[in-house]
């Protein structure tokens, strides 16, 4: 095979390979309510999927029905940064056990950022839905690189998990 036509396939495959790695960026970015009713050419359903969604219920309501082994199923998407058991280790982020009732960056042995320093106070139950709801936003520099989690019933059955590994947690909001 002469080197010009070897160039002509490595440039092909590379082409092919850039295009399969931009879809995949892409699919990791489009919601799925979107990209579902777009792949299936409803216009109409891809813009119902976007419309905000209803108002979130209050913490309270949602932690009066939160469910702690759906919150555990949950939390395993943080198990590559957080360790939940006592005792854990700090990875890329504190250990979580006890944090529930725990003052904001004062876990022994991890170097939180300054921005999360600064918010100050303890983890309360509306200040880890918060904080859970969108990290950056809730303290604007913090070193945590997790998008956060959206949906609000999500959000309270994580806070019951972490509720049920800290042995020091206050008593649930009164709805």
């Amino acid at each position: 095979m002469s080197m010009i036509i070897q160039k002509l396939l490595a440039g092909a495959l590379f082409a092919l390979m850039l295009i399969k790695g931009m879809d995949l960026i892409i699919d990791s970015f489009m919601p799925v309510e979107v990209e579902r009713a777009a792949s299936t050419g409803g216009a109409a359903e891809a813009a119902t999927a976007a419309a905000p969604a209803a108002p979130e219920k209050p913490l309270p309501v949602r932690l009066a029905s939160a469910d702690a082994k759906k919150g555990e199923d949950v939390a395993k998407k943080c198990q590559s940064c957080h360790t939940f058991n006592q005792g854990g280790p700090t990875r890329v982020g504190p250990n979580l056990f006890g944090v529930v009732g725990r003052a904001k960056a004062s876990l022994a042995g991890f170097a939180y950022s300054d921005a999360l320093k600064k918010v100050g106070g303890d983890w309360t139950y509306d200040e880890l839905d918060k904080w859970i709801a969108k990290p950056t936003s809730y303290a604007p520099g913090t070193k945590m690189a997790f998008a956060g989690i959206a949906d609000g019933q999500e959000r309270a059955d994580v806070i019951a998990y972490l509720r049920s590994i800290s042995p020091q947690a206050p008593p649930l909001p009164q709805q």
